[in-house]
């Protein structure tokens, strides 16, 4: 089996693609502990939060929520996806920095590794990103006040 090598034009072109979609649900909120949530439908509810905000940063937490239905059936829940983004405004671009609780994804892993992480984990966090993006952009509905400044 050939090694995987991972193509930075690919991930450069990933970071540049979430970074656009993440400006677009980010928009207006600057602040450490802002939230938004994401309602697609009653069985699935996103939200997003700043973490962490410098001059030129922001780390981001996007988890998929516990539905209020999924609450009221069970009392065992299976872990939600979870991720930690960094957002480099001068540069702009957005990067999965934590996945699933896995800190500090590499670029590449052997395989098979203790953790079972796929060769391509860092890519593969990337795509799942970009995913859930699209989802809440194209289906989302969010509460948001608009101030009139």
């Amino acid at each position: 089996m050939a090694q995987y090598k991972p193509s930075l034009t690919r991930l450069s072109n990933s970071y540049e693609n979430n970074f656009i979609l993440l400006s677009r649900l980010l928009a207006g909120m600057n602040e450490t502990g802002e939230m938004r949530s994401f309602f697609i439908n009653e069985l699935l509810e996103y939200s997003i939060s700043i973490v962490e905000n410098t001059k030129y940063t922001h780390v981001v937490e996007f988890k998929q929520l516990v539905s209020k239905s999924e609450s009221l059936a069970s009392k065992v829940h299976l872990p939600k996806p979870s991720m930690l983004i960094r957002i480099y405004y001068d540069a702009k671009l957005a990067e999965v920095i934590e996945n699933q609780y896995i800190k500090q994804l590499k670029p590449r892993y052997d395989y098979p590794n203790p953790q079972m992480h796929l060769p391509d984990e860092k890519q593969q966090a990337q795509q799942f990103l970009t995913e859930w993006l699209h989802l809440c952009l194209a289906q989302g509905r969010a509460n948001i006040e608009i101030s009139n400044k």
